[in-house]
């Protein structure tokens, strides 16, 4: 009898183990699933839920600086530039209202707050500071920002073609279109060295040689380059017999003359 009831003991304290590591263990589980998740989000958005905001702002950062495989945004906030104009809107204090463009320097002056750094800023970090320059003269100031005009992004193209000038970048646009938005060649163009001036800094340039005259005479535009804003395509009227792929802006003066533009 004291057999029976010693194994019957064993049974039930075998059993409260086996409930005890079960529950552990799915707990265990769960967590480690939890941290698979965060990780995964981690991994695709570069930002995860309770994570650091450091993290955060490399690989996902809203300006366009990160990889957009890994979250960064396909498109960068507009930063503002010298002669955009701007629209403030207090919600409290209407007779703050006032539209602004911002000037040579960067600045934009506020009324009665002074002059503000713009340039260089989205709106909502140019809202922030708009904020924080009334923050003196109203009581927990909310201004919104609207961007009321701003420079189109455009394209100049120079040299032999029947209007040089300066042209919106609206769509999508490749060299040998920008010849023919501009005017189409002249009888007097060096088509196989169209030459294509790509700003890299302020005091850089990087060019790259295009042979549209063999493009178009295979009908083969795969090697035709696509234009990003601020481009300048030339077309010479003589052979250039050496360009190097980086030159300082002055320097572009050498391989074209001023009075084709």
């Amino acid at each position: 009898m004291n057999r029976f009831f010693i194994f019957v003991r064993f049974i039930a304290v075998a059993l409260l183990v086996f409930s005890c590591g079960s529950a552990v263990f799915a707990q265990g589980e769960k967590r480690n699933l939890s941290e698979d998740i965060e990780a995964s989000r981690s991994g695709l958005t570069g930002a995860g839920m309770g994570g650091n905001s450091s993290t955060a702002a490399n690989p996902g950062r809203a300006d366009g600086q990160g990889n957009p495989l890994l979250g960064g945004e396909c498109h960068p906030l507009y930063r503002l530039r010298a002669s955009d104009v701007v629209e403030l809107t207090f919600t409290v204090a209407p007779e703050f209202n006032q539209t602004l463009t911002v000037q040579p320097d960067g600045y934009i002056t506020l009324r009665d707050a002074g002059a503000v750094r713009a340039q260089g800023l989205t709106i909502p970090a140019f809202e922030e500071a708009v904020r924080k320059a009334y923050a003196g003269y109203l009581h927990d100031p909310e201004a919104a920002v609207a961007l009321k005009d701003f420079e189109r992004p455009y394209f100049v193209v120079g040299g032999q073609v029947g209007k040089p000038g300066k042209y919106e970048l609206r769509s999508d646009t490749t060299v040998a279109e920008a010849v023919q938005i501009a005017g189409g060649l002249t009888s007097q163009a060096k088509h196989s060295q169209v030459v294509l001036f790509r700003r890299v800094n302020d005091d850089m340039v990087e060019t790259r040689l295009l042979n549209l005259k063999k493009m178009l005479k295979e009908n083969s535009l795969k090697e035709d380059a696509h234009l990003r804003p601020g481009d300048l395509v030339y077309v010479p009227q003589n052979a250039i017999s050496k360009i190097s792929k980086f030159l300082s802006r002055p320097s572009m003066s050498v391989y074209m003359n001023s009075s084709q533009f």
